[in-house]
């Protein structure tokens, strides 16, 4: 028979997991990335407004660059992450064109549903070690991705206000 303590765990773990689901989706207190990205105008993808130091271009590509490392390192022991900080940014201001755009955006979303699905998954235990990091945990990636992805968002944000390409 399940003692207290594994009793509470089992009732708030639907609810954790739910909270994270949420967070990683945007929304409440932060943009959605879809809603930020979406409709990006084409000929604004590689400027950079004064005083900013990326582009569009180089925001996404980060933001997937990123979040494809941390989705990795928490489910495969033979990861290997990009070199700080060369490996985690494009070398270029603008996509090559509408298809590199496209590509990166559904290689972000695929990525934030996988992390999402790894937390939905019951079998996955949000606080267990990581066994090949160093003390890292499930959730606490989860949180990471979902910290570092409203950061940016809101960078995406700040860059179509500047652009004059975004609608308050």
């Amino acid at each position: 028979m399940p003692n207290k303590k594994q009793q509470d765990e089992k009732q708030h773990d639907p609810a954790l997991r739910q909270h994270l689901l949420d967070l990683l989706a945007g929304g409440n207190a932060h943009a959605k990335f879809d809603d930020v990205i979406g409709d990006f105008p084409p000929k604004l993808r590689g400027s950079k407004p004064a005083g900013l130091p990326h582009s569009a271009w180089m925001l996404l590509e980060h933001l997937h660059i990123a979040q494809w490392d941390i989705l990795e390192f928490s489910r495969n022991s033979k990861h290997v992450s990009p070199k700080w900080p060369d490996g985690y940014c494009p070398k270029k201001e603008a996509p090559h064109d509408a298809r590199a755009w496209d590509e990166s955006v559904q290689r972000f979303r695929a990525d934030l549903q996988a992390m999402q699905d790894l937390i939905a998954d019951t079998k996955t235990d949000l606080f267990a070690r990581i066994p090949w990091g160093e003390g890292q945990t499930i959730l606490r990636e989860a949180l990471l991705v979902a910290d570092h992805n409203a950061y940016h968002i809101a960078q995406l944000v700040d860059l179509r206000r500047l652009l004059g390409a975004w609608k308050d």
